[in-house]
């Protein structure tokens, strides 16, 4: 099982598409690693920096609509290669979503007015993430200020996640 939270990265946007989280020009690279260097390369944020701002991070908290764009499976491995387990949004592109979990990493959905609290009171400071897979919870923490916030993993996506991904769930099993 892979290691989820860490450092976060707050990425204040909804509609973040998949060219964004790994440009089309790189698809046509042969191992997931060698992906690595381009994650969120195109994704444009005021004061983001895809290079220096990635570093390190092993979650991302952002907006509605994560993922959207085509189905391939090369945005959730940019992340995955970068150490990046868990993305929670308010929503996900549905292919995008059971993507991350066949790679055996977690999209969290939580309510927008949960997600525009962890914007006000974390983002912009350092915030790290503990994550709880067995109580479905996530804990925010920056200094002193700790939030603790349920999450929903069905028993199918719970099952993925501690094989590693599909392929592993598939190879225990049959």
């Amino acid at each position: 099982m892979k290691t989820f939270g860490g450092a976060v990265l707050f990425l204040d946007r909804s509609d973040i598409n998949t060219d964004e989280i790994i440009p089309a020009k790189y698809l046509t690279e042969h191992s997931k690693e060698a992906l690595k260097p381009y994650l969120l390369e195109d994704l444009k944020l005021p004061g983001f920096d895809p290079a220096q701002d990635t570093a390190g991070i092993g979650a991302i908290v952002s907006r509605a609509n994560f993922g959207c764009g085509s189905s391939r499976e090369h945005a959730p491995w940019a992340l995955e290669v970068t150490g990046i387990h868990i993305v929670i949004a308010e929503s996900f592109a549905r292919i995008f979503r059971q993507n991350m979990y066949n790679c055996g990493m977690i999209a969290a959905e939580l309510p927008a007015a949960r997600i525009e609290t962890l914007f006000r009171e974390f983002a912009g400071i350092k915030t790290t993430l503990s994550v709880n897979i067995e109580s479905s919870t996530l804990s925010f923490k920056a200094g002193d200020t700790v939030q603790t916030l349920p999450f929903m993993l069905k028993d199918f996506e719970r099952a993925l996640v501690e094989a590693g991904g599909w392929v592993e769930y598939a190879a225990a099993r049959y």
